[in-house]
This record gives structure tokens, C-alpha cells and sequence, in this order.
């Protein structure tokens, strides 16, 4: 690849972020680049728009997933192919307004020639590469702390990550995994449905994002009204609401339950203290026993991850 082509995609992905939002601007950047390759350059930004005004055309997964297949690449990079990425049309108008640019430039100045539709793609597969190569989250299991702390270290990286990946709530992931795991630890296996966080995040006609018996437990790191909502929904439909948050929120989710009369009609916990009680009652509160909980817990957790999420960097490893 040209140097100069090299820099200028490289100066537009940080830009834009995309190399930082997840696997959607990705999907993005490679359907876009197969309309250029279709239609040629310059591209019109209105007539990538599906009818409905909603998503950019041809973003799907089968559309993504046959690009990739070029390249001998057969995970999947997004379920839904990014459409349900927040500001994709927005991030389609910027990097149809990149090619354009580059190619009106090219046209201009010979010595840069015309612009290179297949060079492009590889760019953009090599980020694909890059992603899916994401270092893991990493845990150690300190005898000199208690379990609290090896779940609030877990949740500060992942913190830190979300500063970084403006777009993508990794704590939210992690939170919800992390609880996933739990409930396969002390529950039969297949008693626990597993949805990756994008399509939990989503309205969806599920109690909450997990559903035990007559209980529908939510797991969020920033409880507002809406979820206060569900879970009257939950008490009106027959479920007893659980409410999972940071310990930071835990004032905010029970003021909130409060003010809408249910202060004491939903269960509210901090995850730490979830998580971690569990991890000495099944350990038997031994020594052995806690780092067999542990390593069961991030076994699972690392399960749930490769099965629905597209995103390997969720992953837990133990040091």
C-alpha cells in the first residue's frame, strides 16, 4: 500500500474513531468500500440510505461476512453487521466524503493516481485483523485482597477502555457476562439464557436480561428512569425485579426506585458484593476453593463471550 494512502486512512480512522467504537464503523468502512467498488468513485451519501431513512444500505451480516470471506476470514465480525451501531449513517457520510476527497485528489495530481478501491479494502481488513487480535481483560487472584477487589479491577479496565472506545460500553458487557457466569456457576447448565450486550441493550420484549423463574434481573452500570420502568413492568406482568449496578450507582438506582413508589418492591445489589459472595459460598470459604470459583467463573465468562459476542478482546485471561 502507498505510503501517503497508508496515513491518510489511518489519519481519517482516528479521526472518526474507527478503529475505536467496536466492530460497526468497521462493517461501515468495508460495505461502503464494496458500493465504491460496484459503483465507482465519486459516491452520492443520499443514495446509500435504505428507503425507511434508517440504515445505510447494504449493511448487513451477510454482506459483511461475504467481504470477509475474500480474505479467508470466517469469524463473524458484527451478528447484526453493524447495523445496529448508533451513528452509522453517520459515519457512511463521513467516509463516503474520504473517498470522494481522495479520489477528486487523485484526479488532480497524477503523480497519486486513482484511487485504489482494492488497496483500500485490504486497509480495512487489516484493521478487521487487528480487532479481532484485541488483548483480553486481565485478572489476578491476590490473596492479599479480597474477591471484591478482583471484580472491581475487572470493571476499572474495562472502564478504561470505554474512555478510550467512545461508542461501546465494555463495562456494560463485562457487567452482564460477568453475571451470566455467575448464574451458570450456581445454577444447572442451559438454565440460563445468554444474549450478546447489544441485543440486551436493546428494547426487547425479555423481562430482563436475564430471566430466572419469577425473576427478571437487569444489569446495568447506569440505572436511569427507563429501567425503574421495566421493572414496574416486571412487578405488573408477575416478576420480582432485580436491579445489578456499580457501586457508585447504587444510591442513584435506589433514590430512583423510590421516588416512583417501588423503593421497596425491587431488589437492588452492587456487583461487586453479588459476585463476589457467591465466589466463597461455592468455594466453601477455602483457599483452594475460592481459586477453583474463579477460574470456573472466568471459564464461563469466557464462554459466553466466544458464543455471543463477535469482540474476543471481552475475554478474561487469568496471570
Amino acid at each position: 500500500m502507498p505510503n501517503y494512502l497508508e496515513e491518510w486512512l489511518d489519519d481519517f480512522a482516528a479521526k472518526h474513531d474507527f478503529k475505536g467504537k467496536g466492530p460497526g464503523p468497521l462493517c461501515v468502512a468495508l460495505v461502503v468500500t464494496e458500493h465504491a467498488r460496484q459503483r465507482g468513485l465519486p459516491l452520492d451519501p443520499d443514495e446509500l440510505v435504505t428507503p425507511s431513512g434508517g440504515q445505510v444500505l447494504g449493511l448487513s451480516k451477510s454482506s459483511v461476512q461475504s467481504i470477509l470471506k475474500r480474505h479467508d476470514i470466517e469469524k463473524v465480525l458484527a451478528q447484526e453487521g453493524g447495523r445496529t451501531s448508533r451513528g452509522s449513517i453517520k459515519n457512511m457520510r463521513a467516509y463516503v466524503g474520504f473517498l470522494n476527497d481522495f479520489h477528486g485528489h487523485g484526479e488532480s495530481t497524477p503523480q497519486h493516481g486513482a484511487t485504489d478501491i482494492a488497496t483500500i479494502e485490504e486497509y480495512w481488513i487489516e484493521r478487521v485483523k487487528d480487532f479481532f487480535s484485541g488483548k483480553p481483560f486481565r485478572v489476578r487472584l491476590d490473596s492479599a485482597h479480597g474477591l471484591r477487589r478482583l471484580v472491581r479491577d475487572l470493571l476499572d479496565q474495562a472502564k478504561s477502555r470505554q474512555k478510550k472506545s467512545t461508542g461501546m460500553s465494555y463495562v456494560g458487557a463485562v457487567m452482564q457476562h460477568l453475571v451470566g457466569a455467575k448464574f451458570d456457576c450456581v445454577l444447572e447448565p442451559g438454565t440460563v439464557e445468554h444474549n450478546s450486550f447489544s441485543t440486551a441493550d436493546a428494547p426487547a420484549r425479555r423481562a430482563g436480561d436475564f430471566v430466572l423463574g419469577d425473576v427478571a434481573v437487569h444489569v446495568t452500570a447506569a440505572p436511569g428512569e427507563s429501567v425503574i420502568e421495566r421493572c414496574r413492568t416486571n412487578l405488573n406482568g408477575g416478576f420480582k425485579p432485580v436491579l445489578i449496578t456499580v457501586p457508585e450507582r447504587m444510591a442513584t438506582a435506589q433514590g430512583l426506585a423510590t421516588d416512583k413508589g417501588l423503593g421497596d418492591r425491587i431488589d437492588i445489589f452492587e456487583i461487586e458484593q453479588f459476585v463476589a459472595l457467591n465466589l466463597y459460598e461455592i468455594g466453601q470459604f477455602r483457599a483452594e476453593g475460592r481459586r477453583e470459583s474463579v477460574e470456573d467463573l472466568v471459564r464461563r465468562y469466557n464462554r459466553i463471550v466466544e458464543v455471543v459476542e463477535t469482540d474476543p478482546s471481552l475475554q478474561i485471561e487469568m496471570i
